[in-house]
């Protein structure tokens, strides 16, 4: 089964902006879609993007949309979720995740691999 590996997240101040990547070992992603998630301390693992690796679809939360960005390289390996103007609520663990079979993008449960997560702080 594919491994999903996040990197890039860090420590950036109000209104900065930061890229995270998402490789699949190096390899073109296997799956139909690839979607970007977080989760805070105490809540839920909420959505934030999704691309489709079949035809270029992309999927972006309303909390983000307009600031975040999902893209991926020409060779489809490595997804990068492009993030602008962040605020001190996007602060939260980042996971990467792919969805094999098509299904609703925003829920988790329809993603059967999932990365490590790259944890984003955002200082005000």
């Amino acid at each position: 089964q594919v491994q999903l590996l996040e990197s890039g997240g860090g420590l950036v101040q109000a209104g900065g902006s930061l890229r995270l990547s998402c490789t699949a070992s190096g390899r073109p992603f296997s799956v139909y879609l690839v979607g970007w998630f977080r989760q805070a301390p105490g809540k839920e693992r909420e959505f934030v993007a999704a691309l489709s690796l079949s035809g270029s679809s992309t999927f972006v939360d309303d909390s983000v949309k307009g600031r975040f960005d999902i893209t991926r390289d020409n060779a489809d390996t490595t997804v990068y979720l492009q993030m602008s103007n962040v605020r001190p609520e996007d602060s939260a663990v980042y996971y990467c995740a792919g969805q094999s079979v098509r299904g609703p993008v925003r829920l988790p449960r329809e993603y059967d691999v999932w990365g490590q997560g790259t944890q984003v702080t955002v200082s005000s």
